[in-house]
């Protein structure tokens, strides 16, 4: 490949953010953002849903395809290495969908009392 400007600088902001995951304590802190972040859109797209009372069915289908393809991802056999040579990515998106989870957990709990 050729190098350009756009592919040097997407490089040189790859090596950056490799650099900065690199610290233990910085990936604590992504993981908690993601789960947090996870939470938050969870509700969100409960409340949503639950408000317009038409979209119910396509939110949940939406949401139960989108934790399946996570979960398929993260526990396929091919990426079934030791958990700190998972990819960065997947496995914040893996938080993230554990986030999600339990917000529908809680929010379901709440309609059920």
């Amino acid at each position: 490949m050729q190098r350009t400007r756009l592919s040097t600088l997407f490089d040189t902001a790859g090596n950056r953010l490799t650099q900065l995951t690199d610290n233990p304590w910085r990936r604590i802190l992504l993981g908690i953002m993601m789960l947090l972040l996870g939470f938050f859109v969870g509700s969100a797209v409960s409340t949503i849903a639950g408000q317009r009372g038409a979209l119910d069915v396509v939110a949940s289908a939406l949401l139960v395809l989108f934790i399946e393809v996570v979960s398929r991802l993260f526990y396929s056999r091919s990426l079934l290495l030791r958990v700190n040579q998972r990819p960065l990515w997947l496995a914040q998106l893996n938080i993230f969908k554990i986030g999600l989870m339990y917000s529908l957990f809680l929010e379901a709990f709440k309609l059920g009392s």
